[in-house]
């Protein structure tokens, strides 16, 4: 059973900086794509970017586009770095990996548990 590890997640302030990774405990994920979603309280779960097995490919919510950026390493790790954090983006992270190419949750097969994010202003 492939599982997920979410972690970097905290408390930051507006306008902060904070870097999540994800990391897998198998390393068939490298062949998958990969995907950070968040929930907000009350909420649906939200599509914030997706990148491609080699890191060559990304796509990313307008919502977050030129604020996050998701990269992954040779390993099994794959990270959503986060600037110029809003109150509005208090929510829980997870990463989840996919063999498709796709923005939608319901496509997606391995979850981690979460990190909270938390943004005060």
């Amino acid at each position: 059973q492939v599982q997920l590890a979410e972690s970097g997640g905290g408390l930051v302030q507006t306008g902060e900086t904070l870097r999540l990774s994800c990391a897998a405990s198998d390393r068939t994920l490298r062949n998958y794509n990969m995907g950070w979603f968040r929930q907000a309280p009350g909420k649906e779960r939200e599509f914030l970017a997706r990148i491609g097995p080699k890191g060559i490919s990304t796509n990313y919510a307008e919502t977050v586009k030129g604020r996050f950026t998701i990269s992954r390493d040779n390993a099994s790790t794959v990270y959503l770095e986060m600037n110029g954090l809003k109150p509005e983006d208090t929510a829980v992270y997870y990463c989840a990996g996919t063999g498709s190419w796709t923005s939608r949750w319901s496509a997606y097969t391995y979850w981690g548990q979460g990190t909270q994010v938390t943004v005060s202003s």
